[in-house]
C-alpha cells in the first residue's frame, strides 16, 4: 500500500468527495473503510419486501447551496421529496416543526392566520435574549407547555441530557412556523436520489484512480502504508489520537440502536417518520421506509430508533465540556503536517448532508489543487 498519492480514512460523504476531487485531478487515491460497504451512514439497501431502506437512519437531502446541488446531480438523478415529520403527543399526531395545526390540536385553539399565530407565540414564549442553553432557546420560541410536551423529554432520550445541559444552538436548529407549512425543511432543493444513496456513492467513486479497501481498520494497517502526500481522516478525532489521557479526555458521542420489525400489513403508520417525544416509550421515533418514494409492497417493516451511549458514533454531544476537550485535540491536529480532519466526527460538529459536501469541497479548494481540464468532472462548482 505505497503507490498512492492520497490516503483517505472513511468512505462516507467527506471521504468520497475528496477521493473524487483528487482522482479527477490526476492523483492516485486509496480509501480505507472499516465497514463492509461504502457510503458511510448514508448506506441503503433493498430489504426482504424490496423496499429501499437506510441501514443507519433516514437521510434527507436538502440545500440552498446551488453549487452543492449541481455537484451531487453529476452522480445521481433525483426526485423531489419534501420531508414531513409528525409527533405523537397526547394521542394526537401533530406536525413538526410547530405550526398553526400543532397549536390548534394540542391547545384546542382556532388560530387561522399568521398574525394570530404570532400573537399566540408572543403570549406564550418566555423571553431570553440571548438564550444561554437549549432549554432557554425553546422557551424563548414556544413557551413552557410545548417545551415540556415536545422538546424536554425527546432531547433527554436523544442526547441523554436535558435541553438545559446543551448548547442553545442544538435546539435553535428546530424551526417554528407561524403558518400551516408542515414541511420539515424549507430549502429550495429537497430531493432523494433515484435508486438510493449507495448507488450515488458508487458513481462518485467510479474512477480508475480510486481504490477502495473495505473491512479494514486503518489503525491495524497504518504501519503498512507509506509514501502518500496527504492523509484525510473522517473518523472520531479522539480515536486518531488513541484517546490519549495525557492529552485530554475522551469525547462523548451518541449512537443509535436500530430495532427492525416486520409487519404483516400494507402500512404501519400514516407517515414516513413519527416522533415520540414523551416518556411513555424509550425510542425516539419510528421510520417506515416504504413511504419514501411511495414504494409499494404487500407487507411492510418499521425501524424503531433508540439513542444510546455505546456503539458506532453518530452524533457529537455539543456542550461546553466536550467543546473544551475537542479544542485540545484540534490543537494537536493542527500541528500535524499534511494530515487533515474532515467531517462530522473529525470536526466534532453536526453537519447536515449538504454541509458535509460543502465542507469537503471547500477543504479541497483551500488546498489549491488546480484541475487539469482533461480530468475535470465538476469544473464549475
Amino acid at each position: 500500500m505505497t503507490n498512492f498519492d492520497i490516503l483517505i480514512i472513511g468512505a462516507g460523504i467527506s471521504g468520497a468527495v475528496l477521493a473524487e476531487r483528487y482522482a479527477s485531478a490526476g492523483k492516485q487515491v486509496l480509501i480505507i473503510e472499516k465497514r463492509d460497504h461504502i457510503a458511510g451512514n448514508c448506506f441503503d439497501y433493498y430489504d426482504e419486501n424490496k423496499i429501499l431502506t437506510s441501514k443507519y437512519g433516514a437521510h434527507l437531502f436538502h440545500t440552498n447551496d446551488h453549487a452543492v446541488w449541481k455537484y451531487v446531480n453529476q452522480f445521481a438523478d433525483w426526485y423531489t421529496w419534501e420531508h414531513k415529520v409528525v409527533a405523537k403527543v397526547d394521542e394526537h399526531l401533530v406536525p413538526i416543526p410547530v405550526n398553526i395545526t400543532t397549536v390548534n390540536k394540542l391547545f384546542n385553539a382556532e388560530i387561522s392566520s399568521e398574525k394570530e399565530m404570532q400573537q399566540w407565540l408572543s403570549e406564550n414564549r418566555i423571553s431570553y435574549n440571548p438564550p444561554k442553553n437549549g432549554e432557554e432557546a425553546v422557551l424563548n420560541r414556544v413557551g413552557e407547555v410545548l417545551y415540556d410536551k415536545m422538546f424536554k423529554h425527546y432531547t433527554k432520550k436523544q442526547w441523554d441530557k436535558y435541553p438545559a445541559e446543551l448548547h442553545a444552538s442544538v435546539l435553535e436548529r428546530i424551526p417554528v412556523r407561524d403558518n400551516y407549512d408542515d414541511r420539515y425543511f424549507s430549502d429550495i432543493h429537497q430531493a432523494l436520489p433515484k435508486g438510493g444513496y449507495t448507488k450515488m456513492f458508487k458513481n462518485i467513486l467510479d474512477h480508475p484512480n480510486i481504490t477502495v479497501l473495505l473491512n479494514t481498520d486503518y489503525f491495524e494497517v497504518e504501519d503498512q502504508i507509506s509514501g502518500y502526500e496527504k492523509l484525510f481522516y473522517t473518523g472520531p478525532i479522539d480515536r486518531f489520537f488513541r484517546f490519549n489521557k495525557n492529552l485530554t479526555e475522551k469525547l462523548e458521542y451518541r449512537s443509535i440502536n436500530f430495532v427492525r420489525e416486520e409487519i404483516d400489513q400494507e402500512y404501519f403508520q400514516e407517515n414516513s417518520v413519527v416522533n415520540y417525544p414523551g416518556k411513555e416509550v424509550d425510542f425516539t421515533r419510528i421510520v417506515e421506509y416504504k413511504h419514501f418514494g411511495n414504494q409499494k409492497s404487500a407487507t411492510t417493516s418499521i425501524v424503531k430508533e433508540f439513542t444510546v451511549d455505546e456503539g458506532e458514533p453518530y452524533y457529537p454531544v455539543p456542550n461546553e465540556k466536550n467543546q473544551t476537550i475537542y479544542a485540545q485535540y484540534k490543537k494537536e491536529a493542527d500541528q500535524l503536517l499534511d494530515v487533515h480532519f474532515v467531517g462530522r466526527l473529525a470536526n466534532y460538529k453536526y453537519f447536515n448532508m449538504d454541509q458535509a459536501f460543502r465542507n469537503a469541497l471547500d477543504l479541497f479548494e483551500s488546498l489549491e489543487i488546480k484541475l487539469p481540464k482533461q480530468h475535470q468532472r465538476a469544473e464549475s462548482i
